[in-house]
């Protein structure tokens, strides 16, 4: 059992840690209610009080479109309190989990991105992120850096969500098929991080875990067929409407996408020997619990 504080408690992954973490770790759980992450002494200060061995950061400022307007506010969250957050960790010699994305790269090409892959964010939120990994890097601290991609929950606001209540209002829905990636389940990312927390309480001061990993769900889609998938899944609760494929310029936003969001997981199975699952597998699950509620 590990000393584990949980920053972020209180959105769609942190939830999801939270439940898995408190029943198995000696778990501090702090929501945005607890710590302002736009007020970096703050955090450093509920770091230092929480005196865990493994912080793992599932906070963030997710915002992508409106990053674009608010670029400081997305630099303290994304860039400047990960920092801050990895100088504690550094000094008090423990781990640090951190959840990055795909976002990072440009989104050229059609082969997946191995985590040695030359960088190149096409927006605020893209680069507030990069900015994080590097000023964690920087700190010194033994870290691991998970990169995911179209995270979403049973619970929260998500895609998966949007599409159900778009789904009920409207008989066709015009969605984004040239951008590719791996929708990912926060339930398989807690499962995967709890493999993570695992290892780390093994290996102890050993850092050669420490460094940055892919981890999506496998298998790849559009976000077209994903919506597509979604409302196969929830046939038996809501009546699917037409769902039509347009390009990228069909659907402008103040953020551009990576096209390409394909992630090479194979370092991270590896490491710490766990598989994800399909998309569509934990696709299945989501909609099989939400079903059942």
């Amino acid at each position: 059992m590990a000393r584990v504080l949980l920053l972020g408690a209180g959105g769609q992954l942190g939830m999801q840690l939270r439940r898995a973490l408190g029943a198995a770790h000696e778990l501090t759980a702090l929501t945005r209610a607890d710590v302002d992450f736009s007020d970096v002494e703050a955090v450093r200060a509920a770091v230092r009080s929480a005196a865990a061995e493994i912080v793992i950061n599932a906070a963030a400022y997710t915002a992508v479109d409106r990053a674009e307007s608010e670029p400081e506010l997305a630099r303290l969250v994304n860039a400047v309190a990960p920092g801050a957050i990895a100088e504690e960790v550094a000094r008090a010699g423990g781990w640090l989990i951190h959840y990055s994305t795909d976002y990072v790269f440009d989104g050229s090409g059609a082969k997946p991105w191995v985590e040695t892959d030359a960088t190149g964010p096409l927006s605020v939120y893209g680069q507030t992120k990069l900015d994080g990994e590097l000023a964690i890097a920087a700190a010194g601290c033994r870290h691991v850096i998970l990169r995911t991609s179209w995270v979403y929950a049973a619970e929260g606001k998500n895609f998966l969500h949007t599409m159900l209540r778009l789904g009920r209002e409207r008989d066709v829905l015009k969605v984004v098929d040239d951008q590719i990636g791996a929708p990912t389940t926060a339930e398989a990312l807690t499962r995967a991080t709890l493999a993570v927390v695992e290892k780390l309480s093994e290996t102890g001061t050993d850092a050669t875990a420490s460094g940055v990993y892919h981890l999506t769900c496998a298998g790849e889609t559009s976000w077209c067929g994903f919506a597509r998938a979604i409302f196969a899944a929830f046939a038996a609760r809501q009546k699917a409407p037409e769902v039509v494929g347009i390009p990228t310029e069909a659907y402008p936003t103040p953020a551009k996408r990576p096209r390409n969001s394909r992630m090479n997981c194979g370092k991270f199975a590896g490491t710490f020997g766990f598989e994800m699952p399909r998309w569509e597998d934990a696709l299945g699950d989501v909609a099989a619990g939400m079903l059942r509620d």
